[in-house]
Formats: C-alpha cells, structure tokens, sequence
C-alpha cells in the first residue's frame, strides 16, 4: 500500500547523502507466526540529523503500515519530522499523521518553523481534520497544523500521495532555512528529544498492535531499543 511513500523517502534520503546504519540485532526483519506479516525497519545517518528511522509494515490486506520519525542534530533545534500512516484493507479505513513535531509549544518557535506546514494545513482540507487523536495529549510533540485523516480509499489514493510529496518537500525546506538559527542550546534540545521518547513510548498505540503480531518481548524491545531508544530504563 505504501511502498511508493517508503521509496520516494528513502530516494529523498539517499539524495541528501544519507548512509545506512545498523539496526539493533533482531529488531531490523521479523516475520509473525500469528499472522504472517512482516515488519522491515532502517536507520539512517543524513546530514544535518543525529538519527533518521524507518518502518514498515506489510500484513497484506488485513494491516499496512509505514512510519518514520527523524531527529535533527543536538546544535539544532528544528522540529522531529513524524509520518504515519495506517491501512485498514477490511474496513478501507485510512489513518494518516504528518508532522512537523515541536520541541516546544512557543510562539516565536512555532512562527520560525513552521511557515511551510501552516501552508500544507491550508492546501489539503481534507487532511486537517480536527479529532483528537486518542493515545496523545495534541498540545505536547504535536503542531496546531498537523495534517491528520481518518478516511477512507479516497483520501488514500487522491490526496494522501500529493499531500505527502508536498509534506516532504516543506520540511526539507524548513530544514535547509532554518540551519544556524537554533535558539536553544544543544544539551536542551537533547534533552527535550530524550523527553520525546520517554512520553511517545508510554503512549504509543502501536505497541499493542505489534505486540499481537509479533509478541510482547520483541515488541518492548522496538519499542525502547529502536523506536525510542531514550525510554530504556537506566
């Protein structure tokens, strides 16, 4: 269902001289015997990022999932990049979150940032719908101008790809514009990214799905050790 997403991401990364790096052993390939799916992970060393990860999920027609999160560098204090994007094939259900995810909830920030993503919100209607999302508290490591869906094939095959080219675009944009304005030390922004981990790992819905294809000691171990790897207990 995405791998066009997952290789125009890896294209844009590659462009951008990105490197792989290693996954932690176990977690990079996994195979359910529950269901037969399969989830394949990559990390990446680009330029201007400490850490760029990658996931996909393939369950056939029950389950597709493709999600990456990316962490600029501690000397900048530019938002985590944050895709995910769910298929339901039974139900025809999409569930779709693209984001300039913030450090902080502060107006001269969001004003120097976040331009580019205020543009997409107004130009895709359709994916800026206003539900809650469940798992997360909206006002911590989300914007006011996520692009969310909860739809269905049409929003899947019509404006989700468009939607998400343009996504890429902005936050390269936003990247390349805002490199040496960084108003936040770098021991801050590390700490704020650790934080970051620490909260999504309490709170990530995926968890529970993994853990039913995958089993609960692989899935805890993405979870802290790939996922987020500052939640690991000391």
């Amino acid at each position: 269902m995405f791998d066009s997403f997952l290789s125009q991401l890896h294209d844009d990364i590659r462009q951008r001289g990105g490197q792989p790096a290693a996954v932690p052993e176990g977690l990079e390939l996994c195979q359910s015997d529950k269901s037969g799916g399969t989830i394949e992970s990559w990390l990446w060393n680009v330029p201007g990022f400490r850490r760029w990860r990658v996931t996909r999920l393939d369950a056939g027609e029950s389950l597709q999932v493709l999600n990456s999160v990316a962490y600029p560098e501690h000397s900048l204090d530019h938002p985590l990049m944050g895709v995910d994007l769910l298929w339901f094939g039974a139900r025809q259900k999409l569930v779709a979150v693209l984001d300039f995810q913030p450090l902080i909830q502060d107006n001269d920030y969001l004003e120097r940032h976040f331009t580019g993503l205020k543009a997409l919100h107004e130009r895709f209607p359709e994916l800026n719908g206003e539900e809650t999302m469940r798992s997360f508290d909206p006002n911590q490591y989300f914007s006011p101008w996520l692009l969310f869906c909860r739809g269905g094939a049409q929003e899947a095959q019509g404006s989700l790809p468009t939607a998400f080219d343009a996504f890429l675009a902005a936050y390269w944009s936003m990247h390349d514009q805002a490199v040496g304005q960084s108003a936040l030390s770098p021991s801050d922004v590390e700490k704020l990214q650790d934080a970051y981990d620490v909260y999504s790992a309490e709170r990530d819905p995926a968890h529970g799905l993994f853990t039913s294809h995958f089993g609960k000691e692989w899935s805890d171990r993405f979870l802290h050790e790939f996922l987020f790897p500052a939640s690991q207990p000391a």
